[in-house]
């Protein structure tokens, strides 16, 4: 079996274009474009490039955004007075805290510390619950997106048998909430499964986000099954790597590790997965593409939501 490749690209782009037409009739009707402010602490090189994908696709679709770099030393006195300006500003709809910070900073401390409403990333309590009951809520964009994927793929999620590897804040819980929200049967796999394999073949859909390059591998696929790659990692091992991917993608994934010390894998082994799923999402080109243009979507709902408008 080959398994068709669901692309991040094409459905990352819909959904921009979509946004971008929202924003413009909020121009034209209520005078106004919703705006984004950004907050990255330190140097992390991660963190620069997520965050000027953030500020270049919010430029592209008309967003208003604002980019608040602070140095690593930053006290916790002016990050917490940071945060509190950009509550009290009217104009600000969507708030977005780049993690990591620093040790310093309590992380969660400046989740709480965010307005809900503008909390764009969907990590603030009041989201979460919001969430948990079905509510209306600003909802993680990864996981946002992963739906997404599967419903703009035309792939059924009611009835289904849905399993989640990993079981984080970010993408594991709300996942799994999402997944409920449509109706499917949810199983929650982690680190103390037992017997991970028997769990994860009978999944439908398979969500695999447990941080670990290669993982997910074909005796954890059942036939046919929708596999959502979530992971995002690094990879300079040579001989990973050929284990990996198979002879269509081995050579170009062995120069990008010459060139640039690493090649990105996600969580599942592609090579075998492609041998016995019915779809599958690539890394790079699935869901990581999806993250930013849900942001984008939050950042409007946020401001109509806000400005009570439709």
């Amino acid at each position: 079996m080959n398994a068709r490749i669901l692309s991040g690209k094409d459905i990352a782009e819909s959904i921009k274009s979509e946004v971008a037409a929202d924003i413009a009739r909020l121009k034209t009707e209520y005078g106004f474009a919703p705006c984004l402010a950004v907050v990255r602490v330190g140097d992390d090189p991660a963190s620069a490039v997520y965050v000027g994908n953030k500020v270049r696709t919010s430029e592209e679709i008309g967003l208003v955004s604002e980019h608040h770099h602070l140095p690593e030393n930053v006290s916790r006195a002016e990050l917490v007075g940071l945060v509190r300006s950009l509550n009290w500003r009217e104009e600000v709809d969507g708030i977005l805290v780049q993690l990591p910070l620093p040790d310093q900073i309590n992380e969660r401390e400046i989740i709480e510390m965010i307005d809900p409403d503008k909390d764009v990333d969907g990590f603030h309590p009041v989201n979460v619950g919001r969430l948990s009951q079905g509510e209306k809520s600003l909802v993680p964009c990864t996981p946002a997106g992963v739906i997404e994927i599967l419903k703009r793929s035309e792939i059924e999620i009611g009835g289904k048998n849905a399993v989640i590897v990993g079981r984080s804040n970010i993408v594991g819980k709300p996942m799994a909430m999402l997944l409920l929200q449509e109706n499917a049967t949810v199983t929650i796999c982690h680190s103390r499964t037992r017997d991970l394999p028997e769990m994860t073949r009978r999944a439908d859909i398979l969500v695999a986000a447990i941080g670990r390059p290669g993982f997910i591998r074909g005796e954890h696929i059942g036939e046919g099954a929708t596999v959502i790659d979530v992971g995002i990692n690094n990879v300079s091992d040579v001989d990973l790597a050929r284990d990996l991917f198979g002879d269509d993608e081995i050579e170009k994934r062995l120069a990008a590790i010459e060139k640039r010390g690493f090649t990105l894998v996600g969580d599942v082994n592609p090579r075998e997965a492609k041998e016995k799923a019915g779809n599958f999402t690539p890394v790079p080109g699935g869901v990581g593409l999806l993250t930013v243009a849900m942001l984008m979507k939050n950042t409007v709902e946020a401001a109509k939501t806000r400005r009570g408008v439709e």
